[in-house]
């Protein structure tokens, strides 16, 4: 059987966009499914776009009598770096299509190489200015491309013209609130955070209320007035059905022969990533080398974004880090431990021990 360029640029540009979209709707996913499968199903739709980005989808296959494929003659792509580096040439060709630029940049941050997705989401933006979507992906993408992951002015500008555009736009209003916090205006991010209680469901609700709970402590104000909610589906008088556990407790320590080694203030990162898909961790905590032998608990309040918890995974891949750079992305340099797949509640602590795989 003959396969065309078609059907291998569609499956390695499915896979590219569907691994980032399971990524971002897994917590939809464990809820109602149709809004989910409609994504994926309009996502195929966009990976047909794509096509007609990259060239006639008839000119992708393979040559007729008298006729070569122009993609054909340049080699089907092998991998996704081929893809990409296929669609990279095209957008040098045609650079005016930010369609191709948001795929471009999706793909690279899957990849894990988030400095060059900012770029791309730069190209985007530029092309698609009034795309609230489009404009808070941009953000994320510039902070996770930040040494210390921080939304600087340009992205918390995006930010803002997101929700001129899309008031009600959850992303935007969770990221400015991040980036209020992270300048020190603890009251401020609060206050931005509070605006979306109304508007997300009960278990989001929850960890969103921890995260508001400790900026208005920093800011000196008062906690929140507590909220009595009935579970959904729970009648008045009946006993609600236990959560899942949303807490893993996890020991680290330093391989013996790398004592006095690294500096007392290097950074460590402790953290906890789904099996599959892209690094971005469900939750993080950062100390220093100083601090260990430590013991930490992760849990939903650690999670860097309130749709993607610990509590939602039933598997994770726990792993400690000692940072060269300081940044939560890996370096060169940079220390850690055996990686732990851990399968949801877990029995007992995890135990990490820095450096000991690389002895």
């Amino acid at each position: 059987m003959v396969i065309s360029t078609t059907a291998v640029f569609a499956a390695l540009a499915t896979l590219a966009t569907v691994g980032v979209l399971a990524w971002v709707m897994h917590p939809a996913w464990r809820g109602k499914r149709g809004p989910w499968i409609a994504g994926v199903a309009l996502l195929a739709v966009a990976t047909l776009a794509l096509y007609r980005l990259v060239g006639t989808p008839a000119a992708l296959e393979l040559e007729s009598p008298g006729h070569a494929s122009p993609l054909a003659a340049a080699g089907t792509p092998a991998s996704l770096e081929e893809a990409v580096a296929q669609l990279r040439a095209e957008l040098e060709r045609n650079p005016n299509q930010p369609e191709g630029w948001a795929l471009l940049a999706r793909s690279l941050v899957a990849m894990g190489d988030q400095e060059s997705a900012r770029g791309a989401y730069e190209f985007a933006v530029k092309l698609a200015p009034d795309e609230p979507t489009l404009l808070v992906e941009a953000a994320e993408a510039r902070a996770m491309a930040h040494p210390q992951h921080l939304f600087d002015e340009q992205a918390v500008a995006w930010l803002r013209h997101a929700l001129e555009v899309d008031p009600k736009h959850q992303r935007a209003t969770w990221f400015l609130g991040v980036s209020q916090r992270q300048s020190g205006r603890a009251a401020e991010a609060a206050q931005t955070w509070e605006s979306l209680l109304t508007s997300v469901d009960e278990a989001t609700a929850r960890s969103l209320r921890e995260q508001i709970g400790a900026a208005r402590a920093d800011a000196g104000l008062p906690p929140l007035a507590a909220v009595a909610t009935a579970p959904t589906g729970v009648s008045d008088g009946a006993m609600p059905a236990a959560g899942p556990a949303n807490a893993l407790a996890v020991k680290v320590s330093l391989d013996p022969a790398l004592a006095g080694k690294l500096p007392d203030d290097a950074t460590v990162f402790v953290m906890a990533r789904p099996v599959e898909g892209p690094p971005m961790p469900v939750a993080a905590e950062r100390h220093a080398v100083r601090d260990l032998p430590l013991e930490v608990v992760l849990d939903d309040a650690d999670s860097p974004m309130p749709t993607l918890r610990l509590s939602e995974m039933q598997e994770v891949v726990v792993l400690a880090r000692v940072s060269a750079s300081g940044s939560a992305n890996r370096g060169e340099g940079d220390v850690e431990s055996a990686p732990v797949r851990v399968t949801l509640p877990a029995n007992g602590p995890i135990e990490l021990v820095i450096g000991a795989e690389q002895r």
